[in-house]
């Protein structure tokens, strides 16, 4: 059933508070008790879809108490959804902020963080299309190093020209409908010591949950190579492997199902991305671009299998994740699908900042318009967006 923005604005303003970002019809709806989330948005606020998926009863609960939360998901996770979050890495290994000292690395024992899951963030300063937030906080891994933590996170909308250098374009064409906006997010050392590889290292980690369809695909293109110099082309065992229906890999691109019907989850290596990711509905002709600032990484990427891990800074930089049934008889989270990015692992000194850069725009047009733009950014035509039958 389609999803309209106007719709969930009212909902998630009956039990949220909500900055609305505007430009002409765009609009971005970001709520700063959920941590300055993009809940959702929508070109057009009025009639428009909405891209984020909304989890309705969740919010609708709000917080419960200790002895409510007991034996619930809530007392691992609030899934409120929303279509960008702010999260932090890594989530599994010994250096886990998932993972208390002296847990297992089982369901049983994983928890969020409560300032990524259910601490607000302040809101420090407010535009017509842009908003700033700030959360002072510690946080302890499983190893028991203590990060002392400045987060900013600042969700501007791009104008028409903003989104024409994003699309290597001189201008948008004539009838393509786009809201598209960006989350500036930084990350301090506020502590009295550096971060170190040896005690476990934090990283900015930013999912976005999209409402699925039985036609959308998820397309990554990927630097293609020899193994033996790049690793492999794609990570697909964090629940168990993918299977060939869902997951198409070609030699520099991979075609991975969004229709939140059967969960499975792919990586990608920070040296096989393009810093790009994107997924195609063919049913609503819209196309969905993420993009982030691809920088060094001297220290790698955070892991965050569920395992002591021998490489515990190898991990991926743009993830996927297809919701559906945990397991046989359990109804899914969503359904949603998410597309999911990484920064470096931050090695920072006292007063030091790491700062990732994330944009995100959904396109809708005619086939035509769609496909040179597909072409460009994604290296394929919407022809050839397709999985293996």
């Amino acid at each position: 059933m389609p999803q309209f923005f106007q719709q969930d604005l009212e909902f998630l303003k009956k039990h949220t508070p909500i900055v609305l970002l505007e430009d002409a019809d765009a609009a971005v709806a970001v709520a700063p008790a959920y941590q300055g989330r993009v809940m959702t948005s929508t070109f057009d606020r009025d009639h428009g879809p909405s891209f984020g998926w909304i989890n309705r009863n969740v919010i609708a609960k709000g917080l419960l108490s200790d002895a409510d939360r007991k034996g619930k998901l809530e007392e691992h996770i609030y899934v409120f959804g929303g279509e960008e979050r702010f999260w932090l890495g890594p989530e599994g290994g010994q250096f886990a902020l998932f993972f208390k000292p002296g847990t297992k690395f089982e369901f049983t024992d994983w928890t969020t963080p409560a300032v990524i899951d259910t601490e607000p963030f302040e809101l420090v300063e407010q535009s017509s299309n842009s908003a700033e937030f700030k959360r002072d906080c510690e946080v302890t891994n499983f190893s028991g190093t203590k990060f002392k933590m400045g987060i900013r996170r600042t969700i501007r909308l791009l104008d028409n020209l903003a989104i024409a250098k994003v699309l290597q374009s001189e201008s948008l064409a004539k009838g393509v409908k786009v809201v598209a906006y960006e989350s500036d997010n930084q990350l301090t050392n506020r502590g009295n010591h550096a971060w170190a590889a040896e005690t476990g290292l934090p990283s900015i980690w930013l999912l976005g949950m999209y409402n699925p369809s039985s036609q959308t695909t998820v397309v990554i293109p990927f630097e293609s190579g020899d193994e033996s110099k790049l690793g492999p082309k794609v990570n697909d065992t964090y629940f168990g492997k993918v299977p060939p229906e869902y997951l198409a890999v070609k030699d520099d691109v991979l075609f991975f199902k969004g229709d939140g019907t059967r969960r499975g989850k792919i990586g990608i290596s920070p040296k096989r991305s393009k810093g790009i990711a994107g997924s195609y509905d063919a049913e609503g002709k819209v196309l969905n671009i993420v993009t982030y600032n691809v920088q060094e990484s001297p220290q790698g990427f955070v892991n965050s299998m569920w395992e002591h891990q021998d490489k515990p800074f190898e991990g991926d930089a743009i993830n996927s994740y297809n919701d559906g049934s945990p397991s046989p008889g359990e109804p899914p989270l969503g359904p949603f699908y998410e597309l999911e990015t990484s920064s470096p692992a931050a090695a920072l000194k006292p007063g030091e900042t790491m700062r990732h850069v994330q944009q995100t725009l959904h396109i809708q047009g005619s086939e035509e318009q769609l496909d040179e733009i597909a072409e460009r950014m994604l290296g394929v035509r919407l022809s050839e967006i397709q999985i293996v039958k």
